[in-house]
């Protein structure tokens, strides 16, 4: 008997003995999916949007779905066996950052970040309002996912050097560590760029095999403890103004599912995303002040080098427009960046202007 038969036929089975006997049923309607992280277990927020995820499926489903989670080198290691786990259909499901995946699908890095992109709350009105999960939604057809957003970092930092950067040609040679679009970006300044699961990046810093590193902000930072090997740290950075991490199952697990547990995926990572986001941000200002007084230095880089980073994006984004859905992507979130963003310097923007004006 085929899978999807025979849990179609089990669902129907259930519901029928639901009339006589109710804790049968139940039982019978149980689930348990597999999710695999791109997390080390307990890595700050990101782990942590993974645990409030299976939590709160298990608690909006009355334990009738529960997930188990499975921390980078648990039951798979590295970033791409992630994927690779759940396309396969070795695990059932995944919490990472999509752009770990641009190498399957160049249009899988509008779900986390793209160079110039959007903030958190542009990006929520794309994805939820103008076509963004619907995008999402195609781009995981091809790739054989049912995805949805599951967490957001906030604003990331530009990241942690050795020395102070002072030009574009600082990056000529350095070795970086930075995912995504953003890193192919920094490799057009002469960067040698690295992508590294995040427990993995201490040890490469301390080592030497990395001369520098973006992870989130300060308060995953500072768990991380890379403020231990250098105190230059770039606060703003040009990558990452509102990271998404996305909550994706395997198509073909996804759809055998109930109509109602397959709801509470969509609603649990849509609830887990607003409450990420807010997690990084409620931690990271406590966390920048304890770095400061540890001697961290806090910089921004110089305009010539944002100028450097436009050029450099331009390029990169440029060279991926031959792909239709990575274009057509593109433009949506485009638009929609532009309409979010003239409402909101008429609004929000001026009134925060007027509020420091007034009261300081």
């Amino acid at each position: 008997m085929e899978r999807r038969k025979f849990l179609t036929g089990t669902a129907l089975a259930g519901a029928g003995a639901a009339t006589v006997l109710a804790t049968p049923a139940l039982s019978q309607g149980r689930e348990k999916l597999t999710m695999v992280t791109a997390w080390g277990r307990g890595a700050a927020g990101v782990w942590d949007a993974a645990q409030h995820f299976a939590d709160s499926v298990g608690a909006i489903s009355d334990g009738t779905l529960e997930i188990e989670l499975k921390a980078q080198g648990e039951l798979v290691s590295g970033l791409p066996a992630v994927f690779d786990a759940v396309t396969s259909g070795q695990a059932d499901m995944y919490h990472a950052a999509d752009y770990y995946y641009v190498g399957q699908h160049p249009a899988m890095a509008f779900f986390t970040a793209v160079p110039f992109g959007m903030v958190p709350a542009e990006l929520f009105n794309w994805y939820y309002h103008m076509g963004g999960h619907e995008l999402h939604r195609e781009v995981g057809e091809e790739l054989g996912l049912v995805s949805f957003l599951g967490g957001n970092t906030g604003p990331q930092a530009g990241g942690w050097f050795r020395k102070e950067i002072n030009s574009a040609a600082d990056f000529n040679g350095l070795k970086f560590r930075m995912p995504g679009l953003g890193g192919a970006a920094l490799g057009k300044l002469g960067a040698s760029v690295q992508t590294l699961p995040g427990g993995e990046i201490y040890q490469a810093l301390a080592s030497g095999a990395l001369d520098g590193t973006e992870w989130i902000g300060p308060w995953a930072d500072e768990t991380a403890g890379f403020q231990e090997i250098t105190k230059f740290y770039y606060t703003s950075g040009f990558h990452e103004p509102g990271a998404g991490l996305s909550v994706a199952t395997n198509a073909d697990r996804f759809n055998g599912l109930s109509a109602t547990h397959q709801k509470i995926i969509e609603i649990a990572s849509a609830e887990t995303n607003l409450w990420s986001l807010h997690q990084f941000l409620a931690n990271n200002s406590e966390a920048l002040e304890r770095l400061k007084a540890g001697g961290v230095k806090t910089l921004e880089f110089p305009d010539d080098v944002w100028d450097a980073f436009g050029a450099a994006s331009k390029e990169v984004m440029d060279e991926n427009m031959d792909d239709p859905l990575f274009a057509k992507t593109s433009e949506s979130m485009q638009n929609a960046m532009r309409l979010s963003n003239d409402w909101n310097t008429l609004s929000s923007v001026a009134y925060a202007r007027q509020r420091t004006r007034v009261i300081g």
